[in-house]
């Protein structure tokens, strides 16, 4: 994938097939370190100890419709193609943990890409259910988190095209606020 919201974008859609109602997404970019790392946590059902040795496996899916599953494989390539590294912890019926590690300068690394799409793109397709994202670069930071929006919002639906076109407008100057 040319970028790495793609990947979070997949992995989100496993733990939204694995009944996850509440989705944490961290992004840290530390340049004094050269180190980005993703982080994704879930509550949905988790996997199995077995299933869980081979989640890593191109030829392992959940999937019925077809034989092969590349998402968790293909950003695992990504965080090690990039002098960095991916750890994968599940427990049943506690939720999934996923890391990533990339070097932040790493000429092969992808770019993120754009997070306010990804994250309008999963608000969208499942309103009941909750993410935090943050998002932090060095000493800045920020943080979306749609319970609260829901909170604010009352009777309005998280939804709502006006309320998604104000959302993904405040991401966007969020995250240009940090980067600044």
């Amino acid at each position: 994938m040319k970028e790495l919201s793609l990947h979070i974008l997949d992995i989100v859609q496993n733990s939204i097939t694995a009944q996850a109602s509440l989705i944490n997404i961290k992004i840290i970019e530390n340049s004094e370190l050269n180190l980005l790392s993703i982080e994704i946590i879930d509550n949905g059902i988790g996997m199995d100890k077995d299933f869980l040795a081979k989640v890593t496996n191109p030829f392992v899916t959940t999937r019925s419709t077809r034989k092969v599953g590349l998402g968790i494989p293909l950003y695992k390539a990504a965080a090690e193609s990039c002098n960095g590294s991916f750890y994968i912890d599940s427990t049943l019926g506690k939720g999934t943990i996923i890391k990533t590690y990339f070097e932040r300068n790493h000429i092969d690394r992808s770019p993120i890409g754009n997070m306010a799409e990804t994250m309008i793109t999963l608000i969208m397709a499942k309103e009941n259910i909750d993410y935090v994202y943050i998002h932090q670069i060095n000493d800045e930071q920020f943080e979306l988190d749609t319970r609260n929006i829901k909170t604010i919002l009352e009777d309005v639906p998280i939804s709502d095209f006006s309320v998604l076109e104000w959302l993904k407008e405040y991401i966007n100057e969020g995250l240009k606020s940090i980067r600044q």
